[in-house]
């Protein structure tokens, strides 16, 4: 017998018994034999749905899936996202189109029995009457376009989070919020697949962000004592609305921030992004050196008044510009420029218990507090003008301006590089530290006229500010045994005592005196340094309009006008002594004395209307 009649032989040994085994199957049980037949032809399909609505089983139920797709299409899909809130997308902002080829293979497939599709329902509806099956909806998404609509959707629904504070009014923690990013392109999967599926909601895809700082984290901290603090005002009046507006709201973003013990403050972080999205108005920024109008104006002086508390608490300082121009709503070497992302102000606790960041904006008072337990240390601030740079002057042509008009429109300020020491005491022990800081001169700009004479002047605005005054030697101590002088109530908060030398650059007419450009007309009392902020200095210093005067001024003016009251009286004494030709010398004498005065007076109303009332070189960021 050959191989190959063997291998044969071999093969129906095996082969026979198998047969008769699935035979004797197919006997005893009687489904089996579906796998090798199919079902009857008059075996009913199950009932089908698209895009949850049933399908009919009219002559054009491809006509009835269309009409059902369509109106699906124009429908409207709804976008949950983590914190419950919902955002409806139409599926054509998707650039969702229906695919009418797939479509009719679907539904004719699905309804033919002699199909494989069409006879696995129908085997499925044999064993399950009830069974209802749900067709997918051919809809192709355009990526390009959901991208642009998802990204766009982004910028609205991406939520920084925030961190649990204590909320001081109440004297209540409120609790974290959990931060969250949209994934865009898991977000699109899964509203690629909902639409295929006929589905009218879908969980946004997102990343999480941690707070930093939980509820739990704070049950124990304890902010009943003020360990260091530091005020600055702002103007109130309607002009200055929205900057105030902006105050308050920086403000209210890092109020009641808790610190825990080698934590690190990042302003930028905490308050965020100063933009129209997060409630910030436009009020005056600096930009390279000029005022010009920009959103989120007055945010610094929050950043500062806050570096302030903070350096007489002691705390670490580890992030801080100083402005491009000196800020008249405090002194030099206390500021801190921010601006969002790229400036920031950051300080650390280097104490060894949590405390708790408090500021607040009202009555034309920004106040900065950090808060703890108990407060131990007592801060020295020692500042000195090393050097003063003199500024340029440039002069712009305009057509809104009568040919020839000078017009001042930003005031110059001189550079400065100071030296500030901070002097650290607590019991024993202290330490000291040294800081450098600069702040470039300030271009004077003048605005020459060059249009008509009857050109509307008024379209150019003119800087109506003081001369910039700032004290050679400057210093401030703070501390709990320190009294206020003045101020007979007890001080918790501890007291702060001032040491003044103004020195070459703290009097009236310093700059003058030293060589610098003075606009025409102008010799004005000046503006010191931490006094207020524009409006503020405007009242508060001296022009011809009647506004309040210094204190120098009025002393000034005390032995001014007792002096005139002496010469008053000493020539009405001759005059009772002397007749005749005295009358006539006494005469002439008032004469001088009015002619002198003036002559004085309008020199002072020159200073005025080219210098004006208030500082132009305030930064309001």
């Amino acid at each position: 017998m050959s191989e190959a009649a063997l291998r044969l032989r071999r093969f129906g040994l095996v082969a026979v018994p198998l047969l008769a085994l699935g035979a004797c199957g197919a006997l005893l049980r009687p489904e089996l034999t579906r796998l090798v037949a199919p079902p009857p032809p008059d075996a009913p399909p199950p009932a089908f749905r698209v895009a949850g609505e049933p399908l009919g089983t009219g002559a054009d139920p491809v006509g009835d899936a269309l009409d059902l797709v369509r109106r699906f299409a124009r429908a409207t899909i709804v976008l949950t996202l983590p914190d419950g809130a919902k955002r409806e997308l139409q599926p054509a902002m998707l650039g969702a189109e229906i695919d009418r080829v797939r479509l009719a293979d679907v539904v004719r497939n699905s309804l033919d029995p002699k199909t494989a599709v069409g006879r696995g329902y129908r085997e499925r509806r044999a064993s399950d009457p009830a069974l209802t099956v749900e067709l997918p909806v051919p809809l192709q998404v355009s990526t390009e376009r959901a991208v642009k609509t998802l990204v766009a959707l982004k910028d609205e629904l991406d939520q920084a989070p925030l961190d649990a504070v204590v909320d001081l009014d109440k004297r209540a923690l409120r609790p974290e919020r959990v931060g969250y990013r949209l994934d865009v392109y898991g977000t699109l999967a899964r509203l690629d697949a909902a639409l295929r599926e006929g589905k009218r909601e879908v969980a946004a895809a997102v990343d999480t962000i941690a707070p930093r700082v939980s509820a739990s984290q704070l049950g124990n901290v304890n902010f009943e004592r003020v360990l260091g603090w530091f005020e600055t005002r702002y103007a109130e009046d309607a002009k200055h609305y929205t900057r105030t507006y902006n105050l308050r709201q920086a403000a209210s973003r890092l109020d009641g921030t808790v610190l825990m013990p080698g934590e690190t403050f990042e302003f930028n972080r905490t308050v965020g992004p100063r933009d129209e999205a997060n409630g910030y108005k436009v009020a005056p920024v600096i930009a390279e050196g000029e005022l010009v109008d920009g959103i989120g104006g007055g945010t610094c002086q929050i950043s500062g008044t806050l570096h302030a508390a903070a350096f007489f608490t002691g705390l670490d300082i580890v992030s801080r510009t100083p402005h491009t121009r000196p800020s008249s709503y405090i002194k030099l070497g206390l500021d801190a420029a921010v601006a969002y992302p790229t400036i920031d102000f950051k300080l650390k606790n280097n104490l060894e218990e949590p405390v708790v960041i408090h500021e607040t904006v009202k009555g034309g008072v920004v106040r900065a507090e950090i808060l703890g337990s108990h407060r131990k240390r007592t801060v020295s601030f020692f500042r000195r003008v090393d050097e003063v740079t003199p500024f340029e002057e440039t002069e712009r042509e305009t057509d809104d301006l009568p040919k020839g008009k000078r017009v001042l429109s930003q005031r110059g300020v001189p550079g400065f590089k100071t030296t500030v020491l901070r002097i650290v005491r607590e019991g024993a022990y202290a330490y000291r530290t040294k800081i450098r800081n600069t702040y470039p001169p300030t271009t004077q700009i003048v605005r020459v006229g060059t249009g008509p004479s009857d050109a509307a002047d008024a379209k150019v605005k003119e800087d109506r500010s003081l001369e910039y005054r700032a004290d050679e030697y400057l210093v401030l101590t703070q501390g709990p045994d320190i009294r206020t002088p003045g101020v007979s109530e007890a001080e918790p908060a501890g007291g702060m005592v001032e040491s003044r030398s103004p020195g070459r650059y703290g009097d009236p007419g310093w700059q003058e005196k030293l060589g610098m450009k003075v606009f025409e007309g102008a010799a004005d009392e000046g503006d010191a340094e931490g006094t207020a902020s524009t409006e503020d200095t405007k009242k508060a210093s001296t022009d011809q309009d009647g506004a309040k005067k210094s204190d120098s001024q009025k002393d000034d003016q005390k032995k001014t006008g007792s002096k005139k009251d002496a010469d008053k009286k000493g020539d009405q004494k001759k005059g009772d002594q002397k007749k005749g030709d005295q009358k006539k010398t006494g005469s002439k004498k008032d004469a001088d004395k009015k002619n002198a005065a003036k002559k004085d007076t309008t020199t002072k109303t020159g200073a005025a209307a080219s210098k004006g009332r208030g500082r132009g070189g305030v930064d309001k960021r």
